[in-house]
């Protein structure tokens, strides 16, 4: 782990940066933020759009789904023409999504006023699905402009690079929380809110706007596309291939084999571009740490706000918790090149992963806001470096894979973080909660007892039926206010009759008993969270095994460096 092994000079030393660098790399930066502050106002106002057009829950997590996994395919799709088109005209076209993006989330007002609901829904829903294209083809582009722009000090500056991202979260986060209203004043008009995204858009644009962007180390170097596409070969695009297996079937809903089929069918596509080329058993490792990054980093934010907030009784102190970790993240990104100065990008890594695990730990077994904000702090500097350290270290040892192959890495992250992390958090807690109500009180376990068992991969387990729970949590409002809007709208029969059964379910069996039920079901889902957290920290504890086995790997052969393009 000693300094002298790596060969990344001084942090703020620009030699071999390429011309107007910190331009562009602010731009960068700009790009990610307005992907954060997008995020983090879009969950802020789904409130307005439920009340102004008639939406419900349901329809609004369709308006907001696809979320990460999305993200991911876009990266991976992104980054195969990165290096062949270019990345000035792929950043005009991240420009140009998240200009029409926007364009048709404000339309909504109009289209409800000429088309009613449904209109309204399509402009949300293409306006939502359009910014997440955008972010994901300025994330395929932006990760492997920095490597090329910063050659020497790759680690150091991707890192600054993703302060973006919890920066987004931060001023998206605030602006929502002051913007939100309360009990005696109204909400700031949502189109004003989520028009805020737009200030960090329009600064990358104009930023970028002009600008000769630099070809990546590879293009430059005048390696070949199938010679990219080799870098990665047959062992990491089989990585990737297992986790589209998983995307064909949650997200697509096909049968096991027939998703196990297409990835396999890909798979032999890939190998005939690349001549069959096995790739680097090295990348595919990589590659599988950086599914157990997007895991735990992002598959936990998808519920840690949550599942502290219910620990210190108050969900808007879980949210202002998770600005706070927000801010360590921005704060602490700036800093990533002198510590590895000291201790290599590695040695950043494996330090990382036992903060991740021990801050779990700790928010698992955190008894009131002291030990919250404690435990929150350490896991908070634990994933502070994770995922743009990986990349650099991706791109540092496969330089030659240009675009494909930083872009890979950050492809497989979100794709498991969408498909692995936020799945699996959720089924240990449902599985947690679950039992626990069943042994503290059977028949309210059986009242609220959801009638499929969940399923994670190929583990099953019985969970709470999450539309019970939310109306045993609000008293019924939300379900009575829905049937009420599906009859005015004469919606299918069969959604109505759902509808009118969940609302018949409380009014005669779970209403009588709710004052008494509450409690136990509230327990027992901070029980379920509590366990999550506490099992999710044996990822981090991998990551750390992982990490160690790669520091030993690279002193047998002289310390970590890294490589340029003709090695």
């Amino acid at each position: 782990m000693a300094a002298n092994h790596h060969t990344s000079t001084s942090s703020t030393d620009l030699s071999g940066a390429a011309p107007k660098a910190q331009r562009l790399l602010w731009a960068g930066f700009m790009a990610i933020l307005a992907a954060g502050v997008g995020f983090a106002i879009r969950g802020g106002i789904l409130g307005q759009w439920a009340e102004q057009y008639g939406f419900t829950q349901t329809e609004l997590g369709a308006i907001t789904g696809g979320g990460l996994t999305g993200f991911g395919i876009i990266i991976l799709l992104s980054s195969l023409i990165a290096d062949r088109i270019g990345f000035g005209p792929l950043m005009f076209a991240a420009f140009a999504m998240h200009l029409v993006s926007a364009g048709l989330t404000l339309a909504t007002g109009a289209a409800f006023a000429a088309g009613g609901k449904p209109l309204a829904f399509q402009c949300l829903f293409w306006g939502m699905f359009l910014f997440a294209i955008g972010n994901g083809i300025a994330e395929a582009v932006v990760n492997p402009l920095v490597a090329t722009l910063f050659p020497k000090n790759k680690t150091h500056y991707l890192n600054i690079l993703h302060a973006g991202w919890p920066g987004g979260l931060i001023l998206g986060g605030l602006a929502s929380f002051f913007m939100a209203g309360d009990a005696e004043t109204k909400p700031i008009a949502w189109q004003v809110q989520i028009s805020l995204f737009m200030i960090p858009v329009v600064l990358y644009g104009l930023m970028m706007l002009g600008q000769r962007f630099p070809k990546s180390e590879a293009s430059s170097s005048g390696v070949s596309f199938r010679d990219m596409l080799g870098e990665l070969g047959l062992a990491g695009a089989a990585v990737i291939c297992c986790l589209l297996t998983l995307f064909f079937k949650s997200d697509l809903g096909l049968p096991p084999l027939v998703s196990a089929g297409i990835a396999a069918a890909l798979l032999a596509v890939f190998g005939a571009a690349t001549g069959f080329r096995f790739g680097h058993l090295l990348l595919a490792f990589l590659l599988l740490v950086q599914a157990m990054v997007g895991y735990v980093e992002l598959g936990t934010d998808s519920w840690i706000s949550k599942i502290t907030g219910a620990i210190m009784a108050s969900p808007a102190n879980g949210l202002l918790l998770f600005v706070y970790t927000s801010s360590l993240m921005f704060v602490l990104r700036f800093f990533a090149g002198p510590i590895v100065e000291r201790i290599s990008p590695l040695g950043l890594l494996a330090v990382s992963a036992i903060f991740g695990a021990v801050g779990l730990s700790l928010l698992g077994n955190a008894e009131g806001a002291v030990m919250c904000i404690v435990a929150a702090t350490v896991y908070g500097i634990g994933k502070t470096f994770l995922w743009p350290t990986m990349l650099a270290v991706v791109s540092e040892q496969f330089p030659k894979g240009g675009a494909i192959t930083i872009g890979a890495a950050g492809g497989v992250g979100m794709l498991a973080a969408g498909l692995l992390g936020g799945p699996g958090i959720g089924f240990l807690q449902d599985k947690n909660a679950s039992e626990n109500l069943q042994t503290a009180n059977a028949a309210v376990f059986e009242r609220y007892r959801a009638p499929k068992e969940n399923e994670f991969l190929w583990l099953k387990a019985a969970g709470l039926d999450g539309a019970k729970v939310g109306v045993l949590e609000d008293g019924g409002k939300e379900a009575q206010r829905a049937l009420a809007l599906m009859e005015k709208e004469q919606a299918k029969p069969e959604a109505v009759a759902n509808q009118r059964q969940l609302v018949d379910w409380w009014t005669d069996t779970a209403a009588p008993t709710s004052t008494a039920d509450k409690p136990l079901v509230e327990a027992a889902g901070l029980f379920g969270g509590r366990q999550a957290l506490k099992m999710t920290a044996l990822v981090p504890a991998t990551m750390f095994v992982c990490y160690a086995f790669l520091l030993a790997w690279f002193a047998m052969r002289g310390g970590y460096r890294a490589r340029g393009v003709g090695h």
